[in-house]
């Protein structure tokens, strides 16, 4: 299990054990319906995860809510008014029928060398993109990040993802809690192991029927495990 510690940053205890060189970014929950998602969510944190904006290279749409200054939990799902992209929709999420983490993201301002890093190991993430978004306020976020439809072993490896001199969006969300640790399943936990440490990230992994991520996370009516 990945320990985090306060403000969704790894804990004290964790990097003095593992000195992983990056944070979780964000969780990604992939759902069906954005305002059925965003329901659910408030449900299980008791706090609602606003408008985010739209991905038209994706075919999705996202609401964000915080897990921390820096981390925050993104529920995506299919945008029924943008064309479905030529590679597909992002996810699957307009095949999709059940609601569950996808993937997640890992900080690296260094990306172009943490990626390159990764490949040299045998890891493959994808090039590095540019990719923004325009928030309900007119803002528009610029970051970095691997293809995201890399999914490496099923989704339980993280992307990597830079902001640069955009402002984190966990700042100007509502925060739900603090993402307290972090679980990786998978029917092969040693590749799992080993696609991680390719990344510098060293995490305790359970095998499982199937690639599956829980995160829990630590709110006001006590900690919540979602899947």
């Amino acid at each position: 299990m990945v320990s985090l510690g306060r403000r969704g940053r790894l804990s004290n205890e964790h990097v003095a054990r593992r000195a992983p060189p990056g944070a979780v970014d964000h969780l990604i929950y992939g759902v069906p319906d954005l305002e059925a998602g965003r329901d659910r969510i408030e449900e299980l944190l008791g706090v609602r995860p606003v408008p985010g904006g739209r991905h038209p290279d994706y075919g999705t749409r996202n609401a964000l809510v915080g897990l921390g200054s820096e981390t925050y939990l993104e529920i995506m799902a299919p945008d029924p008014e943008l064309p479905p992209p030529e590679d597909g929709v992002l996810f699957g999420l307009d095949v999709r029928r059940d609601a569950r983490f996808v993937t997640w993201a890992l900080r690296s301002e260094a990306i172009e060398e943490r990626a390159a890093e990764a490949a040299s190991h045998g890891l493959a993430l994808g090039r590095v993109e540019s990719g923004s978004r325009e928030t309900p306020d007119g803002t528009v976020l610029g970051w970095k990040l691997t293809d995201p439809r890399a999914l490496p072993l099923g989704g339980v490896v993280p992307f990597l993802i830079a902001w640069g001199e955009t402002p984190h969006p966990a700042a100007s969300v509502p925060r739900a809690g603090e993402l307290a640790a972090l679980r990786l399943e998978h029917p092969d936990p040693d590749a799992v192991r080993a696609a991680l440490a390719a990344l510098g990230v060293e995490a305790e992994v359970a095998g499982g029927p199937a690639a599956r991520i829980v995160a829990t996370i630590r709110t006001a009516r006590g900690d919540v495990e979602i899947a």
